[in-house]
């Protein structure tokens, strides 16, 4: 059961909360200040619109996309697809429209909650379509044009506030609470599937490790479909808590931000320190306010760190890691100042409840000091891959040593000498790579540059700066040109933005390794050269 008594239901904090302190604000946003009572009332009605769940059977939901992005609209809808008993499946407004198609049919998702800017695309989705979807119009009271339009479907508004829907009677905490979309090594989305049980767990370990109150202002630095925005939303509302939004500008330079929202509780990668501490953002006691500080999502440089811990002397901060399979973060290290300014802060120890083993190929655990790819068990371990059952029995394993269900990473970190020490995360073992907190399979990228070019050989290498943090991505082509403003049109057709390679380079005839391997090491040398810059 969750803290409320309302059991493992994602949505049990935000209905506690508008019980507790309905005129509390829930939502800052674009200079609004919405209250728990007005967004339930809102959220309430896109419930309306949706109808019932749409669950195929007892042992899964069913699943309701949202085509929105930083909008009263969206935070509404997923609170609304919640009320219906559905899962949600965020689709990024700004996603090419051949992406969002591809993952709308792959979900199964029948109903569609859209709002403004999701507009903007929603002709193609629907033309794409296979099937007839019903949508709602989160911020419409009038769909007569549009669903002129398309006779196919079910257009319906969805701005009438009504009264929320009652938590679900039945438990759900097996049940998918939301079908996030991460880059898929085969030129494909690869959809993670994370449940109610799930996520309580993660957040009653936040419960635990930090004091949070309805007095609580959060910053919701992360796009809808990148998990660690789960956290901003229901720990805030878990709480009574306030999240706040930050306009367009202030996503990458966010110090106004931070100052007029009065912001506590910070939550963002840390490649957003390192470009603030770069521009000298991060001043000595620039953010007295702050009281806790929280970075996940790639490697947090510790000299950033150390900056950022200056700036806010009032602040816990904290370097969290969790890949999506593991729902949000699984392990935390706290910043006390013996990390120095060198290299990488330490990814911490595992939270209450969970096993993280440094493991050989054979599954079993190295030697203290060795080291091996990350291995975690316990109750956030995700359900698996929507519709994949190959990639899932490969990623999701049984530990041999306890017969629990796990997840390998394909992180490669130490094994701490002795348990009291923190996992020192050192690379990934595959061709993946995280930029700006964005998970990225090369081989996505590789896939749809075959496609754009037609040639046999290309690869895809993620360009290191010199501390060996990812700044960008580099596209090599096996030919003697390429046409780099057309190859990219045809990428940015497919990719979303920031899988977009920063360089194009044309290779007559690729290195190669002594085994007769491609040498990316050799053509990432090549991008990197001062000739190339």
């Amino acid at each position: 059961m969750s803290r409320n008594g309302l059991g493992d239901w994602l949505g049990a904090g935000f209905h506690d909360a508008c019980q507790r302190v309905p005129d509390r604000i829930a939502l800052s946003i674009d200079g609004r200040q919405i209250r728990y009572a007005e967004l339930a009332g809102i959220a309430g009605g896109i419930a309306a619109a949706l109808g019932g769940a749409e669950g195929p059977g007892d042992d899964m939901p069913g699943l309701t996309a949202l085509l929105a992005a930083r909008s009263v609209a969206a935070y509404a809808g997923i609170l609304g697809i919640l009320g219906t008993g559905d899962g949600y499946v965020p689709l990024n407004p700004g996603h090419p429209a051949e992406r969002l198609a591809y993952v709308l049919a792959h979900s199964g998702a029948r109903r569609v909650v859209v709002d403004g800017g999701g507009e903007g695309v929603l002709d193609a989705l629907l033309e794409a379509s296979a099937k007839p979807l019903r949508i709602v119009l989160g911020e419409r009271e009038d769909v007569d044009e549009i669903a002129r339009r398309h006779p196919r479907h079910d257009i319906r508004p969805g701005r009438k506030a009504a009264p929320l829907p009652p938590p679900p009677a039945a438990p759900m905490g097996d049940r998918v609470a939301y079908l996030l979309y991460t880059s898929g090594s085969t030129g494909r989305p690869k959809g993670v599937m994370v449940t109610h049980a799930n996520v309580a767990h993660f957040l009653r370990a936040m419960d635990g490790r930090f004091q949070l109150s309805e007095a609580d202002r959060f910053s919701q630095m992360f796009d809808l479909g990148f998990d660690l925005s789960v956290f901003d939303l229901f720990m805030a509302w878990r709480v009574g808590g306030t999240l706040c939004c930050p306009r367009a500008g202030e996503m990458m330079l966010p110090a106004d931000f931070i100052r007029r929202e009065a912001l506590t509780v910070w939550f963002s990668v840390p490649s957003v320190a390192v470009l603030m501490s770069r521009l000298r953002q991060l001043e000595p006691g620039a953010f007295p306010k702050l009281r806790l500080s929280l970075f996940c999502g790639e490697a947090f440089p510790a000299a950033a760190a150390a900056a950022w811990a200056s700036a806010a002397p009032h602040s816990i901060v904290e370097n969290l890691y969790g890949p999506t399979e593991l729902t949000l973060a699984c392990t935390g290290h706290r910043i006390d100042g013996s990390e120095g300014q060198a290299g990488s802060v330490p990814i911490g120890q595992p939270f209450p409840g969970l096993v993280a083993k440094v493991v050989a190929p054979d599954l079993r655990e190295v030697a203290p000091g060795a080291e091996g790819e990350l291995m975690v068990s316990g109750p956030q371990v995700a359900k698996g891959y929507w519709r994949d059952a190959e990639k899932t029995a490969a990623a999701f394993v049984t530990d041999p040593a306890t017969g629990a269900r796990a997840y390998l990473t394909g992180d490669l970190v130490e094994r701490p000498q002795a348990p009291d020490q923190p996992i020192r995360y050192l690379g990934r073992l595959d061709h993946q790579i995280k930029l700006h907190g964005h998970r990225i399979e090369l081989g996505e990228i590789e896939a749809a540059l075959r496609d754009a070019t037609g040639a046999v050989h290309v690869v895809a290498a993620g360009l290191p700066d010199a501390n060996g943090a990812i700044t960008g991505i580099a596209a090599f082509v096996e030919v003697d040109g390429i046409d780099s403003p057309a190859v990219t049109a045809q990428l940015s057709a497919r990719l979303p933005a920031y899988m977009l390679p920063k360089r194009l380079v044309a290779v007559p005839h690729f290195p190669l390794t002594p085994n007769g391997k491609i040498d990316r090491k050799a053509l990432v040398a090549l991008a990197t050269s001062p000739a190339r810059k």
